[in-house]
Formats: structure tokens, C-alpha cells, sequence
């Protein structure tokens, strides 16, 4: 897979918000324990993604995880 071009490159910048995820997926996820290999940290991925979006509160969203933000979330159509 090749390198993701730099911001300065594609002319593109991320929003706040994007920064701030990018931020936490660092420090909760990629290095928040060694890892003994890349794999073994992608295998890490979706159980974090999980957590994050259902069950991690949110400051911005009173406490609350983003899913309870989503309309119709995959599985819940009601």
C-alpha cells in the first residue's frame, strides 16, 4: 500500500475534528501497548472501533458514544 501523500501535497487539510480522532486512535489503539507486529495490531482494529463508537463517551456528545448520534445504524433499522 502505498504512503498516504502529506497534507501539504494534496492541497487538503483535516478538520479538527478528524485531527482529534487521528489523535486518539494513536494513543488508545496503535501505540497503546507493544504490539508484536503490524498484523497483530490491524487484528486490534475493529475490537477498538467498536469500543470507540458504541461504548467510549464523548465530551462533545455529552457523555454519550457517537452511535447513539446515528440514524439507522447497520443492523438497527427500526
Amino acid at each position: 500500500m502505498p504512503a498516504p501523500a502529506s497534507p501539504a501535497a494534496t492541497g487538503l487539510r483535516p478538520t479538527g475534528k478528524a485531527e482529534r480522532f487521528n489523535r486518539t486512535l494513536l494513543d488508545e489503539w496503535a501505540y497503546q501497548r507493544p504490539f508484536a507486529s503490524n498484523n497483530d495490531r490491524a487484528a486490534a482494529l475493529p475490537d477498538w472501533l467498536h469500543t470507540y463508537n458504541h461504548h467510549r463517551t464523548h465530551t462533545a456528545l455529552d457523555g454519550h458514544p457517537p452511535i447513539t448520534r446515528v440514524n439507522n445504524a447497520a443492523g438497527h433499522y427500526t
